[in-house]
């Protein structure tokens, strides 16, 4: 018995300490938060999702305490949240289509962005071997951090907060088109032509030339029933590709005017 209490004192030891940080911190955190306009029931979920795991290992306090759990929260949540909006708001976009601009949307470098933009490096509480090294602008780090955000929203005011928070600073890069360029071309196209609200868009192959080792292919893509741009590939795919590149420079260019 006596040995099972050394036991079992020595791992309460090794679950650290709760974290604690000054009037001051604390008071820096909620001026953030006011200034990204979010309203809130428990600071501490907050500053949680800005601590990370070499922060919380340099001062000895609880391992659960940095931001790893709210981030894998936040992941889903995001996706969850960004789902619906792109459900709705491209009502014809094919299911492959919504995936490829919703992967484009929360990848690494997109949320490090956002992160970026939004100052949650300054915020971060981190290690000093961390600091040292540069971990307080590294896209991966700040990525994470607004995963854990997302998670912090979600816990402390639902959907409804995180949905907030997204249209303040998420939602209006996805309708302005800030993610079309890490789409392919068909991609593209399509949310650009959902996004305006301007019509269907259908490809045809026109013409097949070439012998049967080496076929050519040439497709046409239409708006509706007007022709917007042709392309030829190797192969159907590549030739509605180079048509949709073809329309996107069309529509460009007319926008340009």
């Amino acid at each position: 018995m006596q040995q099972s209490r050394k036991i079992y004192r020595r791992g309460m030891k090794r679950q650290g300490k709760k974290m604690q940080l000054t009037k001051a911190q604390k008071a820096k955190y909620r001026q953030f938060l006011d200034q990204l306009g979010v309203t809130y029931e428990d600071e501490s979920l907050f500053i949680q999702a800005f601590t990370h795991s070499s922060y919380v290992n340099e001062h000895r306090i609880r391992p659960h305490d940095d931001n790893e759990r709210l981030e894998f929260l936040g992941d889903a949540v995001l996706e969850l949240a960004i789902s619906q909006y792109l459900f709705k708001l491209f009502d014809h976009m094919s299911e492959g289509e919504m995936t490829k601009l919703r992967a484009a949307i929360v990848c690494e470098p997109s949320l490090a962005k956002n992160a970026e933009e939004l100052g949650f490096g300054e915020y971060v509480l981190l290690g000093k071997g961390e600091e040292m090294t540069g971990g307080r602008n590294r896209p991966a780090l700040l990525a994470d951090v607004f995963e854990a955000f997302i998670g912090s929203l979600y816990l402390d005011g639902g959907m409804d907060a995180v949905y907030l928070f997204l249209e303040n600073y998420v939602y209006p890069k996805i309708h302005d088109g800030a993610f079309s360029h890490m789409m392919d071309f068909k991609s593209q196209l399509q949310e650009l032509i959902q996004r305006e609200n301007q019509g269907q868009v259908q490809y045809q192959i026109v013409q097949e030339k070439g012998p049967a080792h080496s076929r050519e292919f040439v497709s046409e893509v239409l708006l509706d029933e007007d022709p917007l741009g042709r392309g030829s590939g190797r192969s159907k795919k590549e030739a509605e590709q180079m048509a949709a590149q073809k329309a996107l420079e069309k529509l460009t260019d007319e926008d340009n005017e």
